[in-house]
């Protein structure tokens, strides 16, 4: 029998580092057969990731990105809107970001945002919002449509997780930056955000582009499994590469090249 938790997940024991380390790397090889099968088909991938504030985003992208090349893997985390941009069509800042042929794009927040933060935090009307939440299962229509693969990872954590997390961003000078006012707000309005997740989740899932959902109280055992996921939902076969063999290193124009660099400044060795 499987123990839940109060927020629904199960009850199980947090992955051990060496275990996450040797599944990670397993998944980090497939990835990188992803990556190429990518680059020699000319597919365009979409990856977004929404969720909880401290629910682990930042840290599954890391995982998701670490061993391959950025000049594919693409990640996208917007800054606030300008002034300008807040009265351009709402969406041209992301489409800007789209992948084209041979690159994968990752959202780190997305066009979501205004079903989420700005709805909460008042950045936008409730028409604005409403007019949002119609429109957006259209364009994510026209988005599939044109051959984009699109997926949507919403990560969430729990209230008492996500309360450990906060408090250890106070004193953690490697980690204050991570808590904005924002972050404090989103705290503040807990079962606010959760109407907001409700309401988007409800109205912008479809066949085509679903929303999934992944628990992220134990960080490594959501990084794997959002990772697997991700390379279940993409339809990549490992292609052939060919075997890369070092040429002879010539030796015409030879001279004592270390030498050439006496009386350069050096970094101090400390270390």
């Amino acid at each position: 029998m499987t123990l839940k938790r109060k927020d629904g997940s199960n009850a199980k024991t947090k992955i051990k580092r060496k275990v996450y380390e040797r599944e990670l790397n397993k998944l980090q090889v497939e990835l990188c057969h992803l990556q190429e099968w990518v680059r020699q088909t000319g597919a365009r991938i979409i990856i977004l990731f929404e969720g909880r504030d401290a629910a682990g985003k930042g840290g599954t992208i890391k995982a998701l990105t670490d061993r391959v090349s950025p000049r594919v893997f693409r990640v996208v985390a917007l800054p606030a809107p300008s002034d300008r941009e807040k009265t351009q069509m709402f969406g041209r800042r992301y489409i800007e970001h789209f992948p084209a042929a041979g690159e994968i794009v990752i959202f780190d927040r997305s066009w979501y945002n205004r079903a989420g933060v700005e709805y909460v935090m008042g950045f936008c009307s409730e028409q604005d919002h409403g007019k949002f939440l119609d429109t957006c299962p259209q364009i994510e229509r026209y988005i599939v449509d044109a051959g984009i693969h699109l997926l949507k990872l919403w990560l969430e954590v729990g209230q008492e997780e996500q309360e450990r997390r906060f408090k250890a961003r106070i004193d953690d000078p490697l980690r204050q930056w991570k808590l904005s006012p924002m972050d404090l707000e989103s705290y503040r309005r807990w079962y606010d955000y959760s109407r907001a997740r409700d309401m988007m989740l409800e109205r912008t899932d479809s066949n085509y582009a679903p929303w999934y959902i992944v628990r992220t109280n134990d960080k490594r055992r959501a990084r794997l499994n959002c990772i697997s996921h991700i390379l279940e939902q993409i339809p990549f076969k490992k292609v052939s590469r060919q075997k890369v063999k070092l040429p002879k290193r010539s030796d015409k124009h030879k001279y004592d090249d270390q030498l050439s660099l006496k009386g350069m400044k050096f970094v101090a060795e400390k270390y």
